[in-house]
């Protein structure tokens, strides 16, 4: 468990990987890792799509502005599935794109910023995993955590409330 809790936003193939060699010193096929990744696809888009589990804050903060900023989503969850929650929740027409796994986040965010001729000093990433304060210095953008306390001793900005962040940085 707690290399899945420091490794939050990394995909759940790299995760089963891992656990497989490394934890429990067995090798594993690319079928049996796919295998149960779609066990778990399968009870996690049971779940996630689930209007229960929307943060209403960051949902608020969104809604607020994302017809002035282009909003993208760069998640470590698959991308089919990704979209599908983000479907199934309505959340698909608040960005400009919506990618995940199996690319690497690192890549996802670069060509994000390449494919839409962003200045990366003008693009900030929120996040609340490592994979994403690693993404977000790995191609040069400020990085600001949200919901993950740990998040708070490294963030360029750790955002408590969306309101006092809005203030602070887009007036």
């Amino acid at each position: 468990m707690s290399f899945i809790k420091k490794n939050g936003g990394v995909s759940r193939f790299v995760k089963i990987r891992h656990m497989f060699e490394n934890i429990l010193g067995q090798s594993i096929s690319e079928e049996a890792v796919n295998e149960y990744a779609e066990g778990y696809s399968k009870l996690m888009l049971a779940e996630l799509t689930d209007k229960k589990y929307i943060i209403h804050d960051t949902l608020d903060f969104i809604k607020r502005h994302y017809m002035h900023i282009p909003m993208h989503v760069a998640s470590g969850t698959e991308q089919k599935e990704l979209r599908y929650i983000c479907k199934c929740l309505d959340l698909t027409q608040y960005f400009v794109s919506i990618y995940g796994s199996p690319a690497p986040k690192n890549d996802v965010v670069h060509d994000i910023i390449k494919e839409n001729g962003y200045d990366r000093y003008q693009v900030a990433m929120i996040g609340d995993s490592q994979a994403d304060y690693d993404a977000a210095k790995h191609n040069g953008l400020i990085f600001c955590g949200y919901n993950g306390e740990r998040l708070r001793a490294f963030s360029d900005y750790y955002i408590d409330d969306y309101k006092a962040f809005e203030k602070e940085y887009i007036g």
